[in-house]
């Protein structure tokens, strides 16, 4: 059975705080803990301790990580690579890499190829015990930075940290006219768009909550530049409530069909999120392809 060994030395400024305490601030799911736990998986100085044992600068943690632990133990995506993975940032537990526009996410049907999860499982090919798996997603058309796990344990770290909304991404995006206001808020629920099932709508079918912040950073003759950050994460939200203010994005064909710029202007240009089995926040940003630039110069 495929299995995953995390060794941890704690650092000279490790809290006082219990083992069970350290698992849970590391966003570790409590069923992953109870596994540990049970099967005497992890090791404190290398025995195994009670969970309440106050944790000290220096100690060593091992941690061991069987496919049973998770609902999805093994990455199923097809090594593809034919084009190459621009990484921005990676550690043993997770890379940034940042998606082109135009090549979506992941595969929809298996031995799909042509994706960016193609390309990330042909680049840790060569690194021991890791493949590629999903954190989050960013539309086909979208370019920008995004988090790819190595290994299942990862993936349940981070995935808590979406939830708890620890995770945060920092857009850019060119939009029609000339956006007045400095910055604002679109509150406004996203739901499927009857019509059209793949597509969303404000007040749609099962609408959700969304909040979208916004900042100009641009004027331009035609379009404005804007900031935006997401509260909530629904599908295509920044397209969504662009177009409901009477902003859409430049080159949306689904929510601009009356565009004619060669790709989508939204670009995720940076996430910040916290390093799994540490407290650290790093921040990772993507920069502007020349394409998007280009598109900007002449709006």
């Amino acid at each position: 059975m495929q299995k995953w060994l995390k060794t941890i030395e704690l650092p000279v400024d490790q809290p006082d705080v219990t083992l069970r305490e350290q698992l849970t601030a590391w966003a570790l799911p409590r069923r992953i803990q109870g596994q540990l736990r049970q099967n005497r998986r992890v090791l404190l100085n290398g025995r195994y301790q009670n969970m309440q044992t106050h944790l000290k600068p220096g100690d060593r943690l091992e941690m061991t990580f069987l496919a049973t632990d998770f609902m999805t133990a093994t990455s199923q995506y097809a090594a593809e690579a034919t084009g190459q993975l621009e990484v921005l940032w990676e550690n043993e537990d997770v890379l940034v890499a940042n998606k082109p526009a135009g090549i979506k996410t992941h595969p929809n049907s298996p031995g799909e190829t042509g994706t960016l999860m193609n390309l990330a499982q042909a680049y840790l090919a060569n690194q021991p015990n890791s493949s590629a798996y999903m954190v989050h997603r960013l539309d086909g058309a979208t370019s920008g930075a995004i988090v790819i796990a190595k290994n299942p344990v990862a993936v349940s770290i981070l995935n808590a940290q979406l939830k708890t909304k620890q995770i945060t991404r920092q857009y850019v995006a060119l939009v029609m006219g000339t956006v007045t206001q400095k910055q604002g808020v679109v509150d406004l629920p996203i739901g499927i768009d009857p019509e059209h099932v793949r597509l969303r709508k404000v007040n749609g079918v099962k609408s959700q909550a969304a909040r979208t912040h916004w900042q100009v950073l641009e004027k331009r003759e035609t379009a404005t530049l804007l900031q935006l950050e997401l509260e909530t994460g629904r599908t295509h939200q920044i397209r969504v409530h662009m177009q409901a203010i009477g902003h859409p994005i430049v080159g949306d064909v689904y929510y601009n069909p009356a565009t004619n710029s060669s790709r989508l202007m939204l670009h995720a240009a940076k996430i910040s999120f916290k390093l799994p089995f540490s407290q650290k926040e790093i921040s990772v940003k993507a920069p502007i392809t020349a394409d998007f630039s280009a598109i900007v110069k002449k709006s």
